[in-house]
């Protein structure tokens, strides 16, 4: 079984900007419902579906699946929320890999990094341009930012 450990951060200025290339993500919701959440993504020129179940600590089940984009668009106009358009920059930084999203649309303004983890308990180095922690707080998950976005706060 799949696990996906993940911490999430406000980012706190632009530092990382030119540390790598952002890539649009355009992706929507099939079931979210907070035990479980069926999402379909397009990053770049790549089609993803993922199933993730609830949330236990910073951990979940996830499983993804690699699918053709033209799918990917298909299975997007079947979305129950809003897309949620983003781009995404991965920046290496002491050997670990953070993803930076910076949302467009309703969401622009809001912009979150995210550090996966082989266990809950791993350290790793914070680079500067990561603000304050938010992993746990459900309004900065992408399923919620989808019904209720950053713009309505």
């Amino acid at each position: 079984m799949a696990v996906e450990i993940e911490r999430k951060f406000l980012v706190r200025n632009d530092h990382w900007r030119s540390l790598g290339t952002p890539v649009h993500y355009a992706q929507g919701y099939l079931v979210a419902d907070g035990e479980r959440t069926v999402r379909v993504r397009i990053a770049g020129e790549e089609g993803y579906l993922t199933i993730k179940g609830a949330s236990e600590g910073i951990s979940r089940v996830e499983f993804e699946y690699k699918i053709p984009v033209d799918e990917a668009i298909g299975i997007l106009r079947l979305s129950v929320t809003p897309i949620v358009e983003k781009y995404r920059t991965k920046v290496l930084f002491a050997g670990k890999v953070w993803e930076i999203d910076e949302f467009e649309g309703e969401n622009h303004g809001l912009i979150m990094a995210e550090i996966e983890l082989q266990s809950e308990v791993e350290s790793f180095s914070i680079p500067s341009w990561i603000g304050e922690e938010v992993t746990g707080d459900m309004r900065y998950y992408n399923s919620y930012l989808a019904r209720n976005p950053f713009c309505s706060w």
